[in-house]
Formats: C-alpha cells, sequence, structure tokens
C-alpha cells in the first residue's frame, strides 16, 4: 500500500515531565521519543513524513531534521489540542493539491512505537476497506486513556477521553493508543468542523472519527504488545516503562548466549550487540553502539558507551567511551578510558588510570595511577605507576610517542612532544623532554637534601 502522509504530532510541552526539554526530546534507551517515532513511521515509506511543532519549536523541528532531513516541518498555532495540529498539518500537506490516499497519524510520546505494528495497522486498514483505522490496545488498567466505543457491527463508534467518559464507557479496557490511519479526503473534511466543546477546551482529534464514521466505516486494529503503544507522560511512566523494555532486551541476549547475572541492574540499549558466551556482571550499563565480542567478561559496575571489546576482553568497574579494547585484555578497576583508545591484545590500563587518544600496542602494561592522552606506546612496555604524559602546554595538544619493549620506571614524567625509542629504560622519578635513542637509558639527576631539626623537638615527642 502507497502511503501518501504521515504525520507525527510533536507540539506539546509535556507538562507532566516537569523539565525546561520538550517531552518528545527525552531519551528512552539511547534515543529520544521523537527520533523512535520517526523512525518506526519512516519505515512505512511515506510520500511525505511532518511533524507538527510548537512547544520550543525551533529546537524540535532542529531535532526532527537531524533525524530525518527529508521531514516537512508543519507550525501548530496557539489553538490546542490534537486535532488543531492535524488541521495544521492537512492545510499544509494539501496546499499544492488535495491529498488522495491513506493518512498516517501517530503521536511521538510511544518511545516503543515499531514499524512491524505499524505495518499491520496499514495492512488491516487496507484490506478491510476502512475510511479510518484506530490503534488500540486493551490494558488491565485504562485510568488516563481514552476508551473505544464499538457498536454492534465491532465498528468504532467514537472515542472517549478519561475527563468526558461515563461509568459505563470508563468500564471499558480496549483503549485509544492515538495512532490512526485516515483515507485523506475523509481526514480533510473531518477535521474541519473541529471544535473545542468538550471538558478540555481542545480539539480533539478523536471527534474527527465520528466525522468519518459518517462517510463509511470506521474500525479498529488491537495491538498485541500493549508496550509498544504506550505512552510517557510523566517520568514514572517512563520509568516503569524503560525497566519493562530492558527486561525484555536482558531476556532476549540470554536467550542468545550471553550471561547476564542481574538483569534488574543491567542495562542495554536498542544498538548494543552482544556475541555468544559473553558475560555482563552486575552493575553494567551498555550504551550507544557498543560491541560485545566472544568470552568477553563486563563488569561488575561498568559503563561502556560506543566501545569495541574483543574478544576474551575483561572490563572491570570502568568507563570506557568510543574506544576498542582488544582481544584478552585487562581494564581496571577504576579505570577511565575517554573517546578515542585503541588497546590492544593482551594489553593491560589498570587501577586508577585514565587515557585519552592513546594507542597502545599489544601486550603493553599501563597498570597503574596513570594518565597516558594524545599517545603511542609500542608492543609490550611496561609502564611504571605514577606515570604522566603532560601532552597540554596551556594552548595546545602535543604527542607522546614510546616504543615497544620499554621499561619506564615509577613516577615518570613525559614533557610532549617527545619521542622514546625501542628497548628504552628509564629511571624512577624522571622527566622526559628529549628525543630518547633506542637502547638507551634516562634518568633525571634528583640530589636528595636532607635538613635534620626541621620539626622541633617538642613536636616530635606529642
Amino acid at each position: 500500500m502507497v502511503l501518501s502522509a504521515a504525520i507525527i504530532l510533536a507540539a506539546g510541552e509535556g507538562t507532566r515531565m516537569h523539565s525546561a526539554k520538550p517531552k518528545v526530546l527525552h531519551e528512552f534507551a539511547g534515543r529520544t521519543f521523537l527520533e523512535r517515532v520517526m523512525s518506526a513511521v519512516a519505515a512505512q515509506s511515506p510520500d511525505t513524513l511532518a511533524v507538527v511543532v510548537h512547544y520550543q519549536a525551533q529546537r524540535v523541528s532542529q531535532a526532527a531534521q537531524d533525524y530525518n532531513a527529508d521531514v516537512e516541518i508543519v507550525m501548530q498555532d496557539d489553538v490546542p489540542g490534537t486535532g488543531r495540529a492535524v488541521q495544521c498539518a492537512m492545510d499544509q500537506l494539501n496546499a499544492n493539491g488535495p491529498l488522495s490516499g491513506p493518512v498516517l497519524i501517530a503521536a511521538s510520546d510511544m518511545p516503543l512505537l515499531d514499524a512491524e505494528t505499524l505495518r499491520s495497522l496499514l495492512d488491516f486498514h487496507a484490506q478491510s476497506g476502512n475510511d479510518a483505522t484506530v490503534l488500540t490496545t486493551t490494558l488491565a488498567d485504562p485510568t488516563g486513556y481514552g476508551r473505544i466505543i464499538r457498536g454492534n457491527d465491532g465498528g468504532v463508534l467514537r472515542v472517549v477521553e478519561q475527563k468526558d467518559a461515563n461509568r459505563s464507557e470508563l468500564a471499558v479496557h480496549e483503549v485509544n493508543t492515538s495512532v490512526y490511519v485516515f483515507d485523506a479526503a475523509v481526514l480533510t473534511q473531518a477535521v474541519a468542523g473541529l471544535d473545542d466543546s468538550n471538558a478540555q477546551g481542545e480539539f480533539y482529534l478523536t471527534d474527527a472519527l465520528e466525522v468519518a464514521r459518517g462517510h463509511g466505516r470506521v474500525g479498529a486494529y488491537e495491538a498485541t504488545d500493549p508496550l509498544s503503544v504506550e505512552g510517557v507522560n510523566d517520568r514514572v511512566q517512563l520509568a516503569s516503562l524503560a525497566r519493562q523494555h530492558n527486561v525484555r532486551i536482558c531476556e532476549d541476549w540470554m536467550r542468545r548466549g550471553v550471561t547476564i547475572l542481574d538483569p534488574q541492574t543491567t542495562w542495554i540499549e536498542d544498538e548494543v550487540t552482544l556475541d555468544a558466551d559473553v558475560t555482563v556482571l552486575p552493575g553494567c550499563f551498555l550504551q550507544g553502539h557498543t560491541v560485545v565480542h566472544e568470552n568477553a567478561v563486563i563488569g561488575p559496575y561498568t559503563t561502556l558507551i560506543d566501545a569495541t571489546i574483543d574478544e576474551s576482553a575483561t572490563v572491570e568497574r570502568s568507563r570506557v567511551q568510543e574506544s576498542h579494547i582488544g582481544a584478552s585484555a585487562n581494564i581496571g578497576p577504576w579505570t577511565y578510558l575517554r573517546p578515542g583508545n585503541d588497546l590492544g591484545a593482551d594489553s593491560k590500563a589498570g587501577a586508577y588510570v585514565e587515557m585519552k587518544k592513546a594507542h597502545i600496542g599489544a601486550g603493553t602494561k599501563v597498570p597503574h595511577l596513570s594518565y597516558v592522552g594524545d599517545a603511542d606506546l609500542g608492543e609490550h612496555t611496561n609502564i611504571g605507576g605514577g606515570t604522566i604524559t603532560a601532552n597540554y602546554d596551556g594552548v595546545h595538544k602535543h604527542h607522546t610517542r614510546i616504543g615497544s619493549n620499554v621499561h619506564v620506571g615509577a613516577g615518570n614524567l613525559f614533557v610532549a612532544p617527545v619521542e622514546v625509542g625501542d628497548d628504552v629504560t628509564t629511571g624512577a622519578g624522571s622527566v622526559v623532554r628529549h628525543e630518547t635513542p633506542d637502547g638507551a637509558m634516562v634518568y633525571s639527576e634528583n640530589t636528595q637534601h636532607i635538613v635534620e631539626g626541621w620539626k622541633p623537638s617538642w613536636e616530635r615527642e606529642q
């Protein structure tokens, strides 16, 4: 079925979030509500994809255009309501000639709305011959949702909002999800006559269903998974939905051969990839496009952001961002790998080590209490504790190169830019400022001075 247009409603403030950020730009499992809904809708290949904006319109518009450069932005005026949003959209979309064919409408606060559910809705709409179809679901507790009121023929008579419903209508458990498919001509006429004679004083899009019923049949397609169409109005609902979704993600990975010791404290975003026989220990956050290969052990209490972890590596109690960890490498505990690192096979970044834009060769160890930034370290080099690459002169960042099979003593300071050759040995406490050739030994002379009697005897006796 050719989809003439798709309209995403993103004009609301989301006051119950109590946030300076528009509700549609809050994140869920690594992506904003708006991005997730736009992705699901765009997968239906509409001729036109429109996003209706109002609150913080410039901010929301820019986000929508970042997600999809071909999106058409529709500005809603100060008249409130979803019905008014669709009025504004249809006026703009019909400006170059009347639309024909189906139009999909979706709210932007359903972060788990998926392409498969929308495809099933569109297929049902086409096969049923409806003039309008509403996507519904059945909830054990429908509080807060508009109720679907059906006729004897199973068609939809109307949708009654919670505040406008009577006792018998409130007893209905089938609810509106705020996703619809309309024939374009029917939708244009249906929204043209909307008014605000309701408890909210808004233009309800749901009222358009009653108008559409006057033109033909209004049907309903029930989503089998309520989570896929659950809306988020406040942070309590956001947390609840996020946890339910995360449990599903963890269970899915476990069924594929990943060991997750405690799914309740393990958070895995949608774009993460895990191989079979990966082990994830409690308290871990795997985010972005993180990839973890077979037999790696992650955690406990580790955050990976857009990281790649090769087979059999271990990352314990650490934060790793936009970095590559080689096979059988050992990271942590309490290691901070900022963006741009590439650690080779069998390497080590140990306790209280920080790295940034560092290339660490195979077998090289940085065991503890060190900072390595803007540096290349060769293979099978050992860095003594307390070593610093001084890469910043207050204006520019400079590079350090340390060769292979180098033994760096404790407490060394490499003042960049500087290059140290292969097979070099440095003494403890050295400050290396100049190029050091292969096979050399370098040390800084540091004369020890003793001042006797520095502390009065009466202080020593206390």
